[in-house]
């Protein structure tokens, strides 16, 4: 699938959530949930070290707050926006959830090449693209030049605080 300039814009937010985090002291993701009329529903960034809670993702909590808010009709419509394609934990809640289509700046194979091409440790769990955890979700991404700037971003964060 193709982006077009509402695409472009969320996913920006992604990134700015993104550089929050990471001046936080969290990993750079950052995630926006945008309704089937184009309205920002929630956004969230990564929490993983400031709460101390290794699942506290924004696409998790994303998931979580469409759960609870949103009938399911309007779950099937929206977009969600991240920084980071999802990892299987938040690729499986999206899909329990209903949620609709995923647009990531970055895929998990890069974030995994970036991380080894670094000399860090390998994530916990397996490098799978969405689509496999979740075949029926429409997927976009990666999506340059935003892939290169959450590579800057994971970047900076590998001397702070390597996952």
């Amino acid at each position: 699938m193709s982006t077009n300039p509402d695409d472009l814009v969320h996913l920006r937010r992604c990134v700015a959530l993104a550089a929050e985090a990471l001046e936080a002291g969290d990993h750079p993701f950052g995630s926006v949930l945008v309704g089937p009329d184009g309205d920002v529903l929630a956004e969230d960034r990564n929490r993983e070290n400031s709460s101390a809670d290794p699942t506290a993702h924004p696409e998790l909590a994303l998931a979580q707050w469409a759960a609870k808010h949103l009938p399911t009709d309007r779950r099937a419509a929206a977009t969600v926006y991240t920084s980071g394609e999802h990892c299987p934990m938040c690729a499986a809640a999206h899909a329990w959830v209903g949620l609709g289509r995923i647009v990531f700046a970055a895929s998990s194979a890069q974030l995994a090449d970036w991380r080894s091409g670094w000399g860090l440790p390998a994530a916990p769990v397996a490098v799978l693209p969405i689509t496999v955890i979740a075949p029926g979700i429409p997927t976009t991404g990666p999506v340059p030049p935003f892939d290169q700037e959450m590579r800057t971003l994971h970047h900076r964060a590998m001397s702070r605080n390597p996952m």
